[in-house]
């Protein structure tokens, strides 16, 4: 056996690991949360996926040092946002802002979708999810949703922003 083809990482960083993700080039989202008691917030997220088929279900990976990651703890609902291409500048304001520190939402497009939350009007696509569940990985979290609306009206053909689109956005915070 090639012992080369078995060497652990052991939760370190490795330079091939960085070569193959380098190569990814995920769709960006923004999610979306907002508390029982009004307080709400939002972030850029880059790690997010379907996970399951019987029934539907998406992962979206919060990081815990972000204020959305706390409000989204107690939320019950949250909202993942596709955005357009074109939309770098909404991209920037939710992955360079703390929400702890500034309103996000403040001069934006948005309405109140189910729960309560909060759905950009710019965004490509988005649905809101209903957490079924919560997985550590780490630096972040995972929110395991059921999908209980969507909305993707108009999208079809149009890319949404990606992972090297959003590159030179500097995080509000350390991941």
């Amino acid at each position: 056996m090639d012992e080369r083809r078995d060497e652990r990482m052991d939760g370190r960083r490795d330079e091939r690991m960085d070569v193959f993700t380098d190569l990814l080039s995920p769709p960006m989202y923004v999610v979306t949360a907002v508390t029982e008691d009004g307080q709400r917030a939002g972030c850029l997220v880059g790690f997010a996926s379907q996970c399951s088929l019987q029934p539907v279900r998406f992962a979206v990976w919060l990081s815990k040092a972000n204020h959305t990651y706390r409000l989204a703890l107690k939320a019950r609902t949250l909202v993942v946002h596709l955005l357009p291409r074109h939309r770098h500048d909404l991209a920037e304001r939710f992955g360079s802002l703390c929400s702890a520190e500034a309103d996000k939402f403040a001069g934006l497009k948005w309405h109140e979708g189910p729960g309560g939350t909060v759905v950009l009007d710019d965004a490509l696509a988005w649905f809101a999810g209903r957490v079924h569940d919560r997985v550590d990985g780490g630096d972040h979290v995972a929110f395991f949703l059921d999908p209980i609306a969507v909305h993707a009206d108009g999208a079809g053909g149009r890319a949404p922003l990606s992972l090297h689109d959003a590159s030179d956005i500097a995080a509000g915070h350390p991941a």
